[in-house]
């Protein structure tokens, strides 16, 4: 026999309930599931006990730091699995859970019923019910008004009929004891503002804003390039880092080691006399001219990103405030950043394994707040893998418990999983391979996995066409076209994207055999004529237009290919959540006259508020006209130097 234990084991007598495979779910929980405030996050699980009693449940959700929970009843979907829903009404963080517990009265009116459609249901049945009205103790005022008046009621007449009515039965759901209620571990949600979902970016350098050669452009320049910025249908002006920069082995141009008379250095090489990470640049201009432009920036309908770089030039002021802050070789020198081959004498990198980790984290959460109390809600994160994952977490919850407005995107071009690691610790969007994914069987694939579940529940990618660090080969040789087509691509595929300013100039030369822009404004003063001829800012304005107008476009998951015979052409369908607004892409992937059939058997819209309908014709939201769709599709033709993208709106 077995030896008895010495204490005695805790008897688990009211949990009766399993609640299992619960969507939505990041890691069983251990991350927070992401939506977008004012949309409904529904909830499934299965929910199963032993017997046949009747089961019932809720799901229950509170803000954080409120205590108080809210709930709506889940409904029976089949086979034990259970759905329900609620809509978060204000950003933040949030906990959701289940609960689940035996509707003793709705299991005994189920069996009172079967007993008297057989005639076998005796007094006694019906007096057990009735104690169970006697029992209810917790409902609100209404039901326990209706629950007092059928128990006397049956006590008066003694009939049956009081205690199987209808609103009797929602009363007792409402009232009765649940004494064996079961409630699930309690999964976190992250509310968004609806910019995290949908934006669209313009990369700016604002050094290089002024049209004057050799000039260091000022707020006062960026102020004047925003109607043009405005024009082509932005709402998100990202900004290079805006510090002073150090003059310690200050990079000249093409990244070279030596810096001429003039140069102005990198300015990811942080830090100088003039300040650190919480200081301007002083020929860009003051603090209140910062605030000026943010505050132009708002009235022009857009939003300042700033990038939040977490490295030092070797003359930041913290160098000397904080030594312990920062790693030294053997000898005693100051080791600075590299990523080899690559060497950058001009930076020198934070330690985050620092006996005073804690007061460097403290000091970046503060960077990081004070530009909020300036007006920026939106940080672009310079190489967060490159970081601890715990200081992230900690950093963005710190900032978002105080205003759950601000956004992070992380800049992370490193292993899948890695940027997916990121999202899930609550970068609210993530940099994506889009800028390397050419082939059309491989922007499907990749595609499909970020709307797939569960990346679609926390990874919100932003696709970039092109960065200042980043020339892809297949922009090289300034083709119109491919611009075009990857400029399309980005923003109808994902619902937030950007470009590096440039772009709608189609800026193409590179540094001999690799990625890199030749003559980069990373190193550079560079002036501008924002109106060259051969621009295809027109184009840019249509289809940053088009995505304001169709809510099929702002949002990614909702995505189908089609499967269109010629595989240099690309075809996909979006909808919106109500299913009203349906837009068909297709755009060239190469060069060369193109026809082919567009194959739209299956896709349907929903007229109104109606059923849904199957597609009958097609409105070109570039051009205007509308096309009758029949057998089922429609035959289609591309001309990539005329144009590469055509774009549909779905009609029934």
């Amino acid at each position: 026999m077995l030896p008895r234990p010495h204490h005695a084991m805790s008897v688990p007598v009211k949990q009766a309930f399993h609640i299992e495979e619960i969507f939505p779910s990041i890691d069983c929980g251990r991350f927070a599931v992401k939506r977008i405030v004012g949309e409904a996050v529904e909830v499934w699980a299965d929910i199963y006990r032993h017997g046949h009693d009747v089961v019932a449940a809720d799901l229950i959700w509170r803000r954080e730091p409120e205590s108080d929970w809210q709930r709506t009843a889940m409904m029976h979907h089949g086979n034990d699995r259970w759905v329900g829903s609620f809509v978060p009404e204000k950003t933040g963080r949030y906990s959701y859970a289940i609960e689940a517990w035996t509707d003793e009265f709705a299991t005994w009116r189920h069996g009172f019923e079967q007993k008297r459609k057989a005639n076998v249901a005796t007094e006694v049945d019906a007096m057990e019910g009735a104690s169970l009205l006697t029992r209810a103790l917790s409902g609100g005022q209404e039901a326990t008004v209706k629950i007092a008046r059928a128990c006397e009621i049956f006590l008066q007449s003694g009939k049956c009929e009081s205690l199987l009515a209808d609103d009797l039965k929602k009363a007792m759901a409402e009232g009765q004891d649940r004494t064996d209620l079961t409630r699930s571990k309690p999964l976190t949600l992250i509310v968004d503002r609806p910019k995290a979902r949908y934006s669209s970016w313009y990369e700016m350098v604002p050094r290089s804003q002024t049209p004057q050669p050799g000039q260091h452009g000022t707020w006062n320049d960026c102020i004047n390039r925003l109607p043009d910025i405005q024009a082509m249908g932005f709402d998100v002006i990202y900004l290079t880092p805006i510090h002073p920069i150090g003059r310690t082995n200050r990079k000249g141009r093409n990244n070279s080691l030596k810096a001429g008379d003039g140069d102005p250095g990198s300015f990811y090489a942080i830090g100088s006399d003039e300040g650190g990470h919480d200081a301007i640049h002083p020929q860009l201009g003051s603090l209140n001219e910062f605030r000026r432009f943010v505050a132009a920036c708002a009235a022009a309908g857009m939003e300042v990103a700033l990038d939040f770089a977490i490295q030092c030039s070797p003359d930041h002021p913290w160098i000397k405030q904080h030594p312990e802050w920062f790693k030294r070789r053997p000898d005693g020198s100051m080791k600075y950043a590299e990523n080899p081959p690559k060497k950058y004498e001009d930076i020198v990198n934070v330690d985050f394994g620092s006996d005073d980790a804690e007061g460097l984290y403290r000091a970046l959460r503060d960077v990081v707040l004070f530009w909020v109390s300036q007006g920026v809600k939106i940080f672009r994160v310079d190489n967060p893998h490159t970081k601890p994952f715990r200081f992230w977490e900690w950093l963005i919850n710190e900032v978002q418990a105080r205003d759950p407005d601000v956004l992070f995107l992380s800049e992370a071009f490193t292993r899948p999983k890695v940027m997916k690691g990121l999202a899930k610790l609550g970068f609210t969007q993530s940099y994506t391979y889009f800028t390397w994914r050419t082939e059309r069987w491989e922007i499907e694939q990749y595609v499909n996995e970020l709307a797939g579940y569960p990346e679609r529940e926390f990874y919100r990618p932003n696709f970039f066409v092109s960065t200042p660090d980043i020339l892809p080969y297949h922009l090289q040789r300034g083709e119109p076209w491919m611009f075009k087509t990857r400029l399309a691509l980005a923003a109808t595929l994902s619902s937030n994207y950007g470009i590096y300013n440039g772009f709608e100039l189609l800026e193409h030369e590179p540094i001999p055999g690799r990625e890199e822009y030749l003559n980069s404004e990373k190193y550079e003063l560079k002036s501008r004529d924002w109106d060259k001829p051969g621009n295809i800012k027109p184009y840019i304005a249509q289809i940053n237009r088009i995505r304001r107008e169709n809510p099929a476009l702002q949002q990614t998951s909702a995505i189908r290919f089609l499967p269109v015979e010629d595989s240099s052409v690309i075809a996909y369908v979006k909808h919106s959540a109500d299913q009203t607004n349906v837009v068909v892409t297709i755009i060239a992937l190469t060069g060369g006259f193109r026809e082919f059939w567009l194959p739209l058997g299956d896709v349907q819209v929903r007229l109104g508020h109606g059923d849904l309908k199957p597609v009958t014709a097609l409105e070109n939201l570039k051009s205007g006209p509308t096309s009758p769709v029949a057998y089922g599709g429609m035959r289609l033709w591309i001309d990539p130097i005329h144009d590469p993208v055509l774009i549909f709106r779905c009609l029934g």
